[in-house]
């Protein structure tokens, strides 16, 4: 932070809480100081816009209402209601630190940072934005839009993947964080991110601290900033799984609960090998996993999706059941098709559902 903007921070305080107790979104999570519903909200907005966000926070309350209710529903249930909102780890982490917190904590959500952070799956963010939101201690937050906001500001054009930039953002934050103001503060400085200070064509005619903003004093196009490493081209891959049939009934099976979509259901198949047509992938992989002789038919569907570092086609064919059994340790079952909306699939999955069932993505 410049000497010149150290003389400023008070200003840029207050012009930035004015501008928010003006402009800031009506917004679900901003209606309550229920740590429990804060937390809920923050998690649901990593990696996730407001929008698609606000009818999964409801849905979700309306089904667990408290922590005792996440706590002790089913991960099923939990993966369930969280189906659509992607990041499955999220919900994962959150049914276990729920638990955590019921059997350590008494069912009371600890009122501050460094108790915060020790519970399972809570990271620095989830617990600044906790401990100032719901509690008002003064800890800074510091998410993706509040990087954005002080790197151009601060004119600072140091890659912020390093341990130490984020350090150095997270101390210039606490600077400007006044005593007394840390909810509203923490709040306004991302909702500044969020809908002035934007990655793209930053409405800076309407920031309320441009006055102090390096780069927009220096005249210079704020988009440059922040600078993040060079992202890498993500592989791709051809997925072929199997719809298979068996009188009336369909062979869906459970990823194990620890890696990626860990805990959801899915049609069987997996990776396409080199020179391998996507019949053949299908008939191998759920032969090799299953133990199950298929006859493979015609193709379904085909899906685009892209992971956070990778990208898939999906291709689903329908498949006849021709004989075999699958070993009891494995998780899986045969369901009728009007029971396949009970079950948590990921996105890509659940695409193969809404056809089967005739059905479209509510979410």
């Amino acid at each position: 932070m410049s000497d010149n903007f150290k003389k400023r921070k008070s200003t840029f305080s207050k012009k930035l809480l004015a501008w928010y107790n003006e402009n800031s979104r009506d917004l679900p999570w901003r209606k309550t100081n229920n740590p429990y519903k804060i937390w809920i909200s923050e998690v649901m907005l990593q990696q996730t816009q407001v929008g698609t966000v606000i009818p999964y926070y409801n849905r979700f309350l309306e089904r667990f209402p408290d922590l005792p209710a996440l706590a002790q529903a089913p991960l099923d249930d939990v993966l369930k209601q969280w189906e659509g909102l992607g990041y499955y780890a999220r919900a994962r982490n959150l049914h276990k630190a729920a638990n955590e917190v019921v059997k350590d904590y008494d069912c009371k959500i600890p009122d501050n940072y460094l108790e915060l952070i020790k519970i399972y799956g809570i990271g620095p963010y989830t617990a600044a934005a906790v401990a100032s939101i719901a509690f008002g201690e003064d800890v800074p937050v510091v998410d993706g839009n509040v990087y954005r906001v002080l790197a151009r500001v601060n004119k600072i054009s140091e890659p912020i993947a390093s341990t130490a930039v984020k350090k150095k953002f997270a101390e210039i934050a606490a600077e400007l964080l006044p005593t007394g103001h840390a909810s509203d503060f923490n709040q306004a400085m991302m909702e500044l991110g969020a809908l002035i200070c934007t990655p793209r064509n930053p409405k800076c005619e309407l920031c309320p601290v441009s006055f102090c903003c390096a780069v927009k004093l220096a005249k210079e196009n704020p988009e440059w900033l922040p600078i993040k490493k060079v992202s890498v081209e993500r592989p791709h891959y051809n997925i072929a799984v199997g719809i298979i049939h068996r009188k009336g009934e369909i062979f869906i099976d459970q990823r194990p609960v620890k890696g990626l979509l860990g805990g959801l259901w899915e049609f069987p198949g997996g990776k396409q090998e080199a020179g391998e047509s996507l019949e053949n992938c299908v008939a191998r992989e759920i032969q090799k996993k299953f133990g199950l002789q298929i006859k493979v038919k015609t193709l379904f569907l085909n899906i685009k999706h892209a992971y956070t570092h990778f990208k898939i086609t999906l291709y689903a064919f329908d498949c006849e059941f021709v004989s075999g059994q699958p070993e009891a340790k494995l998780n899986w079952r045969w369901v009728t098709p009007a029971e396949l909306p009970n079950y948590a699939f990921p996105k890509s999955n659940k695409k193969i559902v809404d056809k089967i069932t005739g059905t479209s993505d509510e979410h």
